[in-house]
C-alpha cells in the first residue's frame, strides 16, 4: 500500500553533461486509506467497509461510484472524522483521522448527501454562519466561493428551505468551502437535482480543481465516472477496480454486443440460455449482451432474428463504465 508519498521517477539531463538521468520526484497524498473496515450491527453483522485501500494525490478529482449501500457515505463519514473505523488506518493531508481529528476537520470541506443547512436560516446568514465557525469570513474567502455564490446571491435573503434543489446544493457547497479547505469531500452531490444542474456542478468541480484542492466525491451515477480523473468502482464494501475511466473501460475484454426486438423479455430470457452467452442485462432500450469469444456472433444474429420482425437489431458497441461495473459484480 502507498505511504502518505509517492515515488515519481522521472528523466533529467545533468547540466555537466548530455547523460539522462534518473531522479525522484516526493508527491504527496491528499488521502492515504489502509485496510479499513468498519461493520454495524450488536454482533458486527452488517459490513460496509471490507479491508478497504486506496491513496488519493494531492490535487486530483477522485470519484467513488457505486450504487446505495455500497459504503460511500460510510467511508466519508471515517475520513472527516465522524466516524470511527472498527480497524484500519486513514490519513488526510498527513493527518491521522483518529488522533489528530481537530486537525483534519480545520482542514476538509464535507458536503453530507443530506441537505443538513439550517433551513430556516437566510442563504447569506448559512454561509455567514459557517464562515463564523471557522474564524473567517466571506469576503475574506470570496475569491474562492464567487463563481458558485453569484449564481444564488440574488436569493440571499431567501430562507435555505425554500430553495431549489439545485440552489440548495450550490449553498451547501460554498458552505464547504467559505475556510478554504485543502480537500473537499462530497458525497452524491447530485443525487435528487435536475440534468442541467448535475452539469453545472461538475463544471464547479474542475474549477476547484485548478485552484489545487484536493476532491473527492461519490456518486450513484456511472455516467459521472468519466469526468473523474480517477475512480474507485465500490460494491457491498468492496473495492471492485481503481484506475482511470479509461483504464477500466479498456479492461473490458469480451465482444460486447447491443440487441433489440419487440419481444425484449423473451429475448433477454433466450440469450441467457445460450453457450456463447458470458452475461445479458437490460441497457436502455436495448440489451447488452457479453460474449464469452467472437466465435457465437452469427448464432447470436440467428437468435435476434428469430423473433422475427422488422426492428430486430444486433450490433456491436463499445462498453462504458457501467458495463465493467456489472462485468465486475459478476466476477
Amino acid at each position: 500500500m502507498s505511504s502518505e508519498w509517492d515515488d515519481e521517477v522521472c528523466d533529467a539531463r545533468d547540466d555537466d553533461s548530455s547523460n539522462v538521468i534518473g531522479y525522484k520526484i516526493k508527491k504527496m497524498n491528499a488521502v492515504v486509506v489502509e485496510n479499513i473496515i468498519k461493520t454495524y450491527g450488536k454482533k458486527k453483522e452488517v459490513t460496509a467497509l471490507s479491508d478497504i485501500s486506496f491513496h488519493v494525490p494531492q490535487g486530483e478529482l477522485f470519484g467513488i461510484i457505486g450504487p446505495d449501500g455500497a459504503g460511500k457515505t460510510s467511508l466519508f463519514r471515517i475520513l472527516t472524522t465522524l466516524l470511527l473505523a472498527d480497524s484500519g488506518k486513514a490519513t488526510v493531508d498527513g493527518f491521522d483521522v483518529v488522533k489528530d481529528y481537530k486537525a483534519i476537520r480545520k482542514r476538509v470541506g464535507y458536503m453530507p448527501g443530506r441537505f443538513s443547512l439550517y433551513p430556516d436560516l437566510s442563504v447569506e446568514e448559512n454561509l455567514n454562519f459557517f464562515a463564523t465557525i471557522f474564524n473567517t469570513s466571506i469576503e475574506e474567502n470570496y475569491d474562492l466561493v464567487k463563481d458558485i455564490y453569484v449564481q444564488i446571491e440574488p436569493f440571499k435573503d431567501r430562507k435555505a428551505g425554500k430553495l431549489s434543489g439545485g440552489m440548495k446544493q450550490k449553498l451547501a457547497l460554498s458552505c464547504a468551502l467559505i475556510h478554504r479547505p485543502s480537500v473537499l469531500f462530497l458525497d452524491e452531490p447530485t443525487t435528487g437535482v435536475d440534468a442541467v444542474s448535475r452539469k453545472e456542478f461538475w463544471e464547479m468541480l474542475k474549477g476547484l480543481k485548478k485552484q489545487g484542492i484536493t476532491i473527492l466525491v461519490s456518486t450513484p451515477y456511472m455516467d459521472e465516472a468519466s469526468l473523474c480523473d480517477r475512480v474507485a468502482l465500490i460494491q457491498n464494501g468492496k473495492i471492485l477496480s481503481i484506475n482511470t475511466p479509461q483504464g477500466i473501460v479498456d479492461s473490458f475484454s469480451r465482444p460486447l454486443w447491443a440487441v433489440k426486438s419487440t419481444r425484449m423479455l423473451p429475448l433477454l430470457n433466450e440469450l441467457l440460455k445460450k453457450d456463447f452467452v458470458e452475461n445479458a442485462y437490460p441497457f436502455g432500450e436495448y440489451h447488452h449482451v457479453v460474449m464469452k469469444d467472437g466465435s457465437g456472433v452469427e448464432r447470436l444474429k440467428q437468435v435476434v432474428q428469430e423473433h422475427k420482425n422488422e426492428n430486430a437489431i444486433a450490433e456491436k458497441v463499445q462498453p462504458d463504465i457501467e458495463d465493467c461495473f456489472i462485468a465486475l459484480m459478476k466476477n
